[in-house]
This record gives structure tokens, sequence and C-alpha cells, in this order.
């Protein structure tokens, strides 16, 4: 009797561990045996470098980019975003400027899009990257979107996206030499914005985290 309910037990955590999994949970990390208390290292990491740049780090997604310290950062599980500020209202038509990290399992593959403004490859040290920019107006609404991707090996792919939208001056009551006036303020905002984002990507290096424990440093082995 007793030996069917440690089966019955031991059959009903591994149910709940594939349940878990199958709904994308993720298993708890293991605890130290000796503390009892959990085993994590840092996994991202944000630091200044320099009055102009900071530096965002991520162990797990291993990769790291330098960024102009003014863009406020907000991490995901997938990477990093960045809202890029573009002044005051009175000075320009700008309504987004955003630019995020991301990284993804597979082979790299821009989204499927219509109209492609520009198309090359990019180098930096020893790094490859292949890029896309696209641009549309609707309704006296523009967007502008850059995207560059990276490939690091075969299932490994790093995606970085610029995304940029203003309305055309007129479309606020510009008239002008004023909506002139305003017309290049906004793109001169977008190109500067557009230009650091180039050059995050350009500042992309691999991060190798630390090394774990071995097991026989962590787990007492008998005698």
């Amino acid at each position: 009797m007793k030996k069917s309910l440690t089966i019955l037990i031991v059959l009903i955590v591994l149910g709940l561990l594939v349940w878990g999994l199958g709904k994308g949970g993720t298993p708890e990390i293991p605890a130290n045996v000796e503390t009892g208390e959990t085993v994590s290292a840092p996994a991202t990491e944000t630091t200044k470098v320099s009055s102009k740049l900071s530096e965002y780090k991520n162990e797990e997604l291993g990769f790291s980019v330098k960024y102009p310290t003014t863009w406020e950062a907000g991490t995901s599980n997938y990477g990093i975003s960045f809202a890029i500020p573009y002044g005051k209202a009175d000075t320009n038509t700008v309504k987004r400027l955003e630019a995020k990290v991301s990284f993804a399992s597979g082979k790299c593959a821009f989204p499927a899009v219509t109209t492609i403004k520009d198309r090359s490859t990019m180098k930096s040290g020893d790094l490859s990257f292949n890029m896309i920019s696209m641009s549309n107006t609707v309704q006296g609404i523009n967007y502008f979107d850059r995207m560059y991707s990276h490939q690091k090996d075969a299932n490994i792919c790093y995606i970085f996206s610029f995304s940029s939208i203003y309305i055309n001056p007129a479309n606020k009551g510009f008239k002008g030499s004023e909506a002139t006036q305003m017309l290049n303020n906004s793109k001169a905002v977008i190109d500067e914005a557009d230009k650091a984002f180039t050059e995050m990507v350009k500042s992309f290096a691999y991060v190798i985290g630390a090394q774990g424990k071995d097991e026989v440093d962590v787990v007492p082995t008998k005698k």
C-alpha cells in the first residue's frame, strides 16, 4: 500500500510538471541545498558609461547595447524597448519615437511588407546586420520605420527596430513659413533619433553570463 501511494504521488507531480510546461510555465529555479536560498545571478544590468551614453546588458539573452542616456528604457522577457524624447508639441509635430531590441529563436526574417524604401547590409566589426526601411503617409500621418537583424547561430536571431510617427503641420493648423519650419523640425528630430538608433545597433555585442557552480560544489556528496 505504501509503495502504491508513493508511485501515485510521483505520477501526480510529473503530471503537474508536464501540464505547467505545456501552459508555457517555467520550472522554479532550484535552491541551494546547503543554504536553502534560491540560486540566481542578475540577468540584466543598466549602467551609465559616460555623460551621454548608458549600457544595457542582458546575460540571459546574451547581448549588450549602448544607447543615449536620455532614452527611457523599459525591459521585457524578450529584450528592451526605448521611448525616445522628441521635444515640446509647439516645436514639432512628432507623435512617437520608439526603438526596440528583441531576441527570437530561429532564422531571422523581416515581416512581410509591400513598400520597402531601402534595403542594405551593415558591418560593425566582425558582425553583420541586414537592414530594411519603410515609409508611408496616410491621411497626413507620416510613418517611418527601420529594422536591422543579426543572425548569431542557426537558431538565434536579434531584431532591432525603430519606429516614428509625425503629422503634417497643415493638419495641425500651421500655415506658410510656420508650417515649413515645423515640418523641418519634425524631420530633424526623427533623423537625429534614427542616427542614434543605428549607432546603438553598431554597439551591439555578445555577452557571456557568469558560469554556474559545479554540482559537486553545491550538493554535498555522501562519503
